[in-house]
């Protein structure tokens, strides 16, 4: 696969770039900006590699396997139209990285800023080359995140906060929108390939899910290019510092919904519905964002309503249904791109020199900053449509398809006027831009004097300005090339004949450009009075705010309706939550069995033997006593429901499974022994003598959860029943029999399964693993006992106020006046190192042998814990602590993922295991297996895991040793952690 290394790698370095910014020194300014910018510029050069490829009409392909069983696969793909994209993402993101660098203040983390940016870059760029749908909504989504982070960088500012929630709450959901759009659109067309999906198009049109997928697939797209009635959300992502502006508004996060509209063109497009909808959504987006953006007072207000407006053109032309009309909105989304960030710079510049983006107190400025005012000015003609320049040419063809494109309906007639009206408010709006920035008389009382800044800060916004004139008068030479490339890529064979020459005569387009042109001016001298004395709202749509809706909506969906929910079914008790989830699980299985009918099967049972009777009867025995003991003594409680653990033990041991024996046998001891420790901090009962109201109502609560219980129970046992009545046991384990040992790689089934056959489930449940760990220490953290209600008889605290359980002191020594404890504590050193080994040996030789790193990592649990129990809690504060939980977590959780990850590097699927037999000196050959490493990540996690939620709990011990009131000296011993959790 020649062109899978230099697509992955315009995928991935901006990611790595990304991380290794964010581990950079907060001021490290200098050296983030040179990292995002060689990784730009390293993008830049191998997307241009690819051109000769692309120009001759290839196809960049890479492929690696992920989920072949499924039809997923990391799928990269570049052809002429992801080719320009993917220019335009890292060409301009070079470019902001290089006005970013001083635009920044030094005060600012600069390194996490560069970061976000590179994250983002890397997003968007997964969007452009992706070749599976699937895959392009997940790097959808992330642009969604990454442009939260950036529009939310000043997260000091409410402005910031509430712009960057707006955009992610309204992209996000559009991008949940689209994915269910493309989940229809892949059950059309039975893939998920963007090759398949692209030469399915009559197949999709024709197909009766053809209008919910447009529906739920346009969605996604409206609200990322902030179409109407989603355009209320890019005004307020103007908190974002400019460069992420410049970036965002020319190049990326909006240009992405314009991108899949004319991607899923050539299947989507050429129907009534898509006409309508897409067409109508561009109309009212590009009036209504040109009409506002004159009223703006803020610079960038104003970009930003002129970048709605202009990508409502784009949409517009999109839905013509016209192959013409999408080589003109191809080529209008490169002319955009250019002035839009030019300008966007420029009004950081002023910003940056002067303190102020407000219209109303800016003027002159052609004095103080004449370059900066000549680029500015060229640049805003540009998107005014001033004649030799960019924006001319693709507002000539706007008019032109405008004019002929068949709409049905007869709505031919309305777009020229609508196409002249709305240029004519861009010439407006662009000479209120130039004329209350630059001229008029000298500015006062701003916050900084104005001057020029740096000639590197300017050097991006020139580049691109050159570009517009270069477009503008010698548009066949320079970006002629590439748009055909583009199109050619979209369209095929059916390219329509279109010239880009600059002279077309005089016709009918350019003399509507030149009435919209006066139009304009006209229009901003006649308000320019009104504008220039500064207007709040803009008239006739100052009501029609979209910022007020949402928070409308926002209000009634997240307080009112939110609020009923919780009401109805929310509480902080532990135990409706359970009982909540357990009664929705089993009326959801009821449901199920009760519409697809399920009975016993019909294969023999065999005998009862007396002996695994008996177990059973104990284990339930135990059960059932641990219910009814929780009443009266919790200690008593936890212990026959260790019985009833035990009973399991023994059943899997019966039955022949080992590996499950053994990892219920430690899980059961480590979960005893932290229960047990818990217990100490549930509150005391209190009983009311004479009063049996409470006794009542705890009655009927606990027939009702007996109740629930045998339902649940009874109803799992009775589906276990149905299905093992039905399939044989040997035919569900053959498959896994006959393939552990050839594409596993080892003997012990249940193992191979764990890390192979079943080595996804695995990953997630490790990682569910650690979020339990990390939640268990955030809220034993917070917890604050309180001393009167923790269950703490008067004989667990020593004398001196001291709560029992500190009979070791923080050196690991035993106390004076403990000598009771010199046996089990010598016994506890000698013990630790030999479980140690076995941890060792069950870890090594699970992939052949009843072990693994779970096992091997709960038996180092266990080994912990022994030290706790005899060590006290000052020993746990002080050791576990270096032993450093969080980073033996993040190793495991790394080393599992990297195992995961390293098969796709050798074009494998992901958690592909490896083996092979090592030759050793002395030793001979060893099975080796990628799944031992695996093991180790699991392993790694699970032991630091258990050291997390132990040093909670001894911050706790210590916290409410601290906190008990002192008391009167009594002579006692001084037992260990475990002797404080006994009545209660």
């Amino acid at each position: 696969m020649p062109d899978a290394l230099p697509l992955l790698a315009i995928l991935v370095l901006p990611f790595i770039g990304a991380v290794v910014a964010g581990l950079l020194p907060t001021h490290a300014r200098n050296a983030a900006a040179a990292l995002a910018g060689g990784i730009a510029l390293l993008g830049m050069s191998l997307v241009w590699a690819a051109y000769p490829t692309v120009a001759a009409g290839g196809v960049l392909r890479a492929e690696f396997a992920w989920m072949p069983a499924l039809g997923l696969n990391v799928s990269l793909r570049m052809d002429g139209f992801a080719w320009l994209f993917a220019g335009l993402v890292t060409g301009i993101g070079a470019l902001v990285v290089l006005y970013a660098r001083y635009y920044m203040s030094e005060n600012d983390p600069v390194p996490r800023f560069f970061a976000f940016l590179l994250a983002f870059m890397g997003a968007m760029t997964g969007v452009v080359i992706s070749g599976n749908l699937i895959q392009l909504v997940f790097f959808w989504e992330l642009t969604s995140l990454f442009s939260f982070l950036l529009i939310g960088y000043w997260h000091h500012t409410a402005a910031a906060r509430d712009g960057a929630r707006m955009a992610l709450t309204i992209t996000a959901t559009g991008g949940l929108a689209l994915f269910a759009g493309v989940l229809v659109l892949g059950h059309i067309v039975g893939s998920y390939e963007l090759d398949a999906v692209l030469g399915a198009g009559d197949r999709i049109r024709e197909h009766a899910l053809y209008l919910p997928a447009l529906l739920l697939i346009l969605l996604g797209a409206l609200t990322k290019s902030a179409q109407f009635p989603f355009h209320f959300w890019l005004p307020h992502a103007m908190a974002a510092p400019t460069p992420v502006s410049a970036y965002l508004h020319s190049a990326t996060l909006v240009k992405a919904g314009v991108f899949l509209m004319a991607r899923l063109w050539p299947v989507l497009s050429g129907t009534d519905a898509w006409f309508f909808i897409v067409g109508t959504a561009g109309l009212i987006t590009m009036l209504v964002g040109a009409y506002i953006a004159i009223f703006q007072n803020d610079l960038k207000g104003l970009l930003a309503y002129s970048t709605i407006s202009h990508l409502g053109l784009i949409t517009l032309l999109l839905g013509l249904n016209s192959a013409l009309a999408l080589v003109a909105a191809v080529f209008h989304i490169l002319n955009h791109a250019a002035f839009k960030c030019s300008l966007f710079m420029a009004a950081g510049i002023i910003d940056h020199e002067t303190g102020t983006r407000d219209i109303r107190r800016l003027s002159g400025l052609n004095r103080s900053m004449p370059f900066t005012a000549r680029l500015a000015l060229v640049a805003a003609a540009a998107m005014a449509g001033v004649p030799l320049l960019n924006g001319f040419l693709s507002k000539e063809m706007f008019f032109a398809e405008a004019l002929t494109a068949e709409t049905p309906l007869g709505l031919l007639n309305l777009l020229p006027f609508a196409a002249m009206l709305a240029s004519a408010f861009s010439v407006a709006y662009s000479l209120r831009f130039i004329h209350g920035a630059f001229f008029g008389p000298e500015p006062t009382d701003l916050p900084r004097k104005p001057h020029e800044p740096a000639n590197w800060m300017r050097l991006p916004v020139e580049f691109l300005v050159l570009i517009c004139i270069m477009v503008g008068v010698l548009p066949a030479a320079t970006v002629g090339p590439f748009l055909a490339l583009a199109v050619r890529s979209l369209l095929g064979d059916a390219v329509p004949y279109y010239s880009l020459a600059v002279w077309h005569g005089v016709n009918l387009p350019l003399l509507m450009s030149m009435a919209a042109t006066a139009g304009g001016i006209l229009l901003y001298l006649l308000l320019h009075r009104l504008l220039r004395g500064g207007i709040e709202r803009p008239p006739l749509l100052g009501r029609l705010e979209g910022q007020r809706i949402f928070e409308r909506t926002m209000v009634f969906l997240s307080w009112r309706m939110a609020r009923r929910a919780e009401a109805l079914a929310g509480t902080r008790r532990l135990q409706p939550q359970l009982r909540l989830i357990v009664g929705v699980a089993f009326l959801a299985g009821g449901a199920a069995v009760w519409l697809r009918g399920l009975g016993p099967g019909n294969l023999p049972l065999t005998a009862l033997d007396p002996v695994i009777a008996l177990v059973w009867l104990t284990g339930g025995a135990c059960a059932i006593g641990a219910a009814w003991m929780a009443k009266f003594h919790r200690l008593a409680a936890l212990i026959l429901l260790g019985g009833a653990g035990l009973a399991v033990v023994v059943t899997f041991i019966w039955f022949s499974a080992p590996d499950l024996a053994l990892t219920q046998l430690t899980v059961e001891v480590v979960t005893t022994v932290l229960l047990l420790l818990g217990l100490r901090w549930l509150p005391k009962r209190v009983e009311v003598a004479g009063d049996r109201g409470p006794e009542v109502l705890n009655r009927t609560r606990r027939l009702r959860d007996l109740s629930l219980a045998v339902a649940a129970g009874g109803g799992l046992a009775a589906l276990s029943y149905a299905v093992m009545t039905r399939v044989p046991p040997e035919i569900l384990a053959q498959h896994f029999l006959q393939r552990a040992y050839t594409e596993g790689g080892g003997t012990n089934v249940v193992n191979v399964i764990l890390v192979d056959f079943r080595g996804f489930d695995t990953l997630g449940e490790i990682f569910v693993v650690a979020a339990v760990a990390l939640t268990a220490y955030a809220l034993l953290r917070r917890f604050r006992p309180a001393p009167d209600s923790v269950a703490l008889p008067e004989q667990q605290v020593l004398a001196g106020g001291r709560v029992a359980g500190t009979a070791v002191t923080g050196r690991g020594e035993p106390r004076d006046g403990a000598d009771w404890l010199l046996v089990p504590f010598t016994l506890t050193r000698l013990v630790f190192p030999a479980m140690l080994i076995v941890a060792v040996f069950l870890l090594l030789r699970g992939h052949d042998l009843p072990g693994g790193g779970f096992s091997a990592g709960m038996v180092v649990a266990i080994a912990i814990i022994l030290q706790y129990m005899i060590g006290g809690t000052d020993w746990t504060e002080d050791r576990l602590r270096l032993l450093r939980p969080r980073l033996w977590m993040g190793s495991g959780l790394l080393i599992a993922a990297g195992t995961a990850l390293a098969a796709l590097a050798f074009g494998r699927p992901f958690l592909t295991t490896y083996f092979a037999y090592a030759d050793l000196p002395l030793i001979g050959e060893v099975p080796t297996a990628s799944a031992l490493v695996f093991d180790i990540g699991i392993f790694a996690l699970v032991v630091g895991s258990t050291l997390l939620m132990l040093v909670a709990l001894a911050h706790q011990s210590v916290r409410g040793r601290r906190a008990t009131p002192r008391v009167p000296a009594r002579p006692a011993a001084a037992p260990t952690p475990l002797a404080v959790a006994g009545e209660g």
